[in-house]
């Protein structure tokens, strides 16, 4: 072969090569797609322990109580003006629980709990099993939602995150749902009962509908999430500054962080309240909560708060089953009881433990 011909042949085959390898993905391409699929994979784990969560529902509180869970329509999603498809118009699904004591009295009336879950994308678990055990003791009705954003329910629910925005009507649709839909249920008595993220839900529905609620409770609430963000870790602020979230650092837009902070909200209250928090909370720091104790205080608020000291457990430490959360799970139960009047009163500590832990 001549010389012109090999050189030819040579340009033809390294030019195909070149072509073939420029098909391929890269590895930065490989790499994004390991991510999505990952992250694709979680959300559907996160569906199938959230299945398994619901049927231990069953199991640790059945014997007290009838449980189902609803399917509600809460507000279109933020940008729903602009959006150009149903689903970017329509109204946002959510589930809900749904606690009934089973020794009620069908044509009687009792108090209503509301009690939205904590977690940036948490979901109401059976992590709550030993205080819905002691509500239902008490005669209370209690609804769960899980407000958009929530985990469990697929990766679009997820990305439906508003926190301090429209989830905080989603928590209130669910109140309206239940008087609506359940004769047995006192809309002159319901209470709000949230802690952590779930505590600033209940701020910011009693700040927003205060007609709605006769009194709530907020245990070591997110409360200011400015100040948040500048003590929390970079990563925690991914959730907020996501694309499909509020979209800006707080830096970038901190009049949107103001405006879903119970802080800037304070001057707003009217309805009784009790706040607890603790000294060695490792999540929302005891100085975020003071900040709304002060709002309240310089505006001249009436409101219970109670800052514990050192308590175990940190965050969780009015959740726990030591001795000291139990206690501490009583007081807030007789808080409520002085608002809400529920038909079964605890006499002493020890009944609400038999209720709770069966002995």
């Amino acid at each position: 072969m001549e010389k012109s011909a090999l050189l030819l042949l040579g340009m033809f085959l390294f030019l195909g090569t070149s072509s073939l390898l420029s098909q391929e993905p890269s590895n930065a391409d490989l790499l994004k797609e390991m991510r999505q699929n990952e992250y694709n994979l979680q959300h559907r784990l996160d569906i199938l322990e959230k299945k398994i969560d619901d049927v231990l529902w069953y199991e640790k509180v059945g014997d007290l109580a009838f449980i189902d869970k609803v399917f509600l329509a809460g507000e279109p999603p933020r940008g729903h003006e602009t959006a150009k498809t149903l689903m970017g118009k329509n109204p946002v699904k959510i589930w809900a629980y749904v606690f009934i004591p089973k020794n009620v009295d069908a044509s009687a009336k009792y108090p209503l709990i509301v009690l939205p879950h904590g977690g940036v994308h948490g979901d109401f678990n059976t992590y709550y099993t030993h205080i819905v055990r002691e509500l239902m003791a008490q005669q209370y009705i209690v609804v769960a939602p899980e407000y958009r954003g929530s985990t469990g329910y697929g990766r679009l629910t997820y990305e439906r995150i508003d926190y301090g925005g429209l989830e905080n009507s989603d928590v209130d649709m669910s109140r309206q749902y239940m008087v609506d839909n359940y004769s047995i249920v006192d809309k002159s008595r319901v209470g709000l009962v949230g802690w952590s993220h779930g505590g600033m839900i209940s701020l910011m529905n009693i700040f927003e509908n205060p007609g709605n609620y006769t009194c709530a409770f907020a245990g070591v609430p997110v409360s200011d999430l400015v100040a948040r963000m500048g003590y929390s870790r970079p990563d925690y602020e991914d959730y907020f500054s996501a694309s499909y979230h509020i979209g800006d650092k707080v830096y970038e837009n901190i009049d949107e962080y103001r405006r879903r902070s119970p802080v800037f909200h304070a001057h707003k209250l009217q309805t009784p309240l009790l706040i607890h928090t603790n000294t060695n909370d490792e999540d929302v720091h005891v100085i975020e909560v003071e900040n709304l104790i002060n709002a309240l205080k310089a505006h001249n608020k009436k409101f219970e708060y109670k800052i514990f000291q050192d308590v175990p457990g940190g965050h969780s430490f009015d959740r726990m089953d030591h001795a000291r959360a139990r206690e501490i799970r009583f007081q807030i139960y007789k808080f409520l009881e002085k608002h809400l009047n529920p038909p079964v009163k605890f006499k002493n500590q020890k009944e609400m433990e038999k209720a709770a832990y069966r002995f």
